[in-house]
């Protein structure tokens, strides 16, 4: 499949897009026709990071187009020829000097959540430059559309159920296995905390359950917290918290779409998918702040505040994960504030204690332009978690450490596993930047996909 902005042939006309830095503007200028240059000139152009100059022929049509980029190589956002497509009108380019990046980047910013209004105007199309995998970049760049779509839905119709349907397509498509376990099931199935999170809602908690790959190859398991909408609970968030929470689900949406980049790669590994999904809503039946619960894993958790929900429903999920002693297990999740506090919107943190799994992603978030930032997982926290009533309380109860003390948390429902790293995601662009949209965001899914390529190659691939 290839995306429908990109084209492939390169013979077909094309309005060339040069990019051009302040310091060698002139330069670039002077290899125009004077009169390009000179229109240039006249528009005050000064090849300002992310600026377009469009430049005309002598007909009057387009000829070409200025692109400013940063001065240093270093300072240029590596997507930053996600900019164009907003930017330039319709018809088809050809960009100086395109690699691998730019086309991703190109369809990343092409994106457009159109669901309730009326589809925005076509964007520009991009021919591919030679050597390009371009079925590759298009079942990414597809990949991470779906996940955008699922976390910019509205709550409304985004529920657990949505969320089911979602999973069940995708599965459909790559003919996966699935299986759902919903509502009182929940109990009878060992997953408590699943259904106590979710139990207070008329949306009804469910565990979702996605196998794909041959079953005696590598196990790779995938873990996103699916809270379609979070109120806090009996903890309940003030309203300007809450205005956004149609996001909580955000882990959900990153498992998903790392899962399609996987399934569409032909990755040969045993791949698995957990997704709690439910509602963090409020009734009479909703569980409460001191409340004690039994995991999964047999832990008997004391409950500090119902607006930490999320790390609930997954450690529930982790220890079925953990059962199977995967060779990796990744968890998304819309987490915590003190993440965003400690690292901002852009830039998710990610824990582990496998210092190879670390050095492995350190290394290709900065190859793929997918950003994260690795924070340690403190084990002299954990003394934060202590409860006086149970084997622990799922929150420090303090100001410190939020998002170290999480992770914590999480990480005392992995024991069989290889290794483990959890990805504390914003899953939202607050600002539109090249390449990002406003709004949903799938962080580390890219990543996650990448890093599962590079260890577990398509069968007959070159790097198999």
């Amino acid at each position: 499949m290839i995306h429908p902005l990109i084209e492939t042939d390169a013979s077909l006309p094309a309005t060339s897009v040069l990019r051009a830095r302040p310091s060698t503007l002139e330069a670039t200028l002077s290899g125009l026709p004077a009169a390009a240059a000179a229109f240039a000139r006249a528009q005050g152009f000064k090849a300002k990071e992310g600026a377009v100059c469009l430049l005309p022929g002598e007909d009057g049509a387009i000829a070409a187009a200025l692109f400013g980029v940063a001065e240093e190589d270093a300072a240029r956002d590596p997507l930053h020829a996600g900019a164009l497509p907003a930017r330039l009108p319709e018809g088809l380019y050809a960009l100086e000097g395109a690699d691998e990046t730019d086309v991703l980047a190109w369809l990343m910013g092409a994106y457009s959540f159109d669901r309730y209004r009326k589809p925005a105007r076509p964007a520009a199309r991009l021919i591919a430059p030679a050597g390009v995998d371009v079925a590759a970049i298009s079942r990414i760049a597809e990949a991470v559309a779906l996940g955008r779509d699922l976390v910019n839905t509205p709550a409304n119709d985004m529920g657990p159920a949505e969320i089911e349907e979602a999973a069940r397509a995708l599965a459909a498509r790559f003919g996966a296995q699935i299986t759902v376990t919903t509502g009182e099931a929940l109990l009878a199935a060992g997953f408590p905390m699943i259904h106590a999170v979710g139990r207070a809602s008329t949306r009804a908690p469910r565990l979702i359950d996605i196998r794909w790959g041959r079953k005696d190859a590598p196990k790779a398991t995938l873990v996103g917290k699916g809270v379609a909408f979070d109120t806090g609970g009996l903890n309940i968030k003030p309203d300007a918290s809450m205005a956004l929470m149609k996001k909580d689900m955000g882990g959900a949406a990153c498992a998903l779409a790392a899962a399609a980049m996987v399934m569409g790669s032909g990755l040969d590994l045993r791949l698995r998918v957990l997704i709690p999904a439910v509602e963090n809503a409020i009734s009479g039946d909703a569980f409460r702040p001191g409340d004690v619960l039994k995991s999964r894993k047999g832990l008997m958790v004391e409950i500090g505040n119902t607006d930490a929900e999320g790390r609930l429903i997954l450690a529930d999920a982790l220890a079925l994960a953990d059962e199977e002693a995967p060779e990796i297990i990744a968890d998304f999740a819309t987490l915590t504030g003190a993440a965003r506090v400690a690292l901002g919107p852009d830039l998710p943190p990610f824990m582990t204690d496998d210092e190879a799994l670390a050095s492995d992603i350190a290394r290709l978030s900065a190859k793929i332009a997918d950003p994260v930032w690795r924070l340690p997982l403190w084990g002299p926290y954990a003394q934060m978690l202590k409860s006086e009533v149970a084997d622990i309380n799922h929150i420090s109860g303090g100001s410190f450490a939020g998002a170290i003390t999480a992770a914590l948390f999480l990480r005392r429902f992995v024991a069989k596993a290889g290794a483990h790293v959890h990805f504390d995601v914003y899953g939202w662009t607050p600002n539109a930047k090249p390449g990002r949209p406003k709004g949903g965001e799938v962080q580390a899914a890219r990543l996650v996909h990448a890093l599962l390529a590079e260890r577990y190659p398509a069968r007959g691939s070159a790097a198999a």
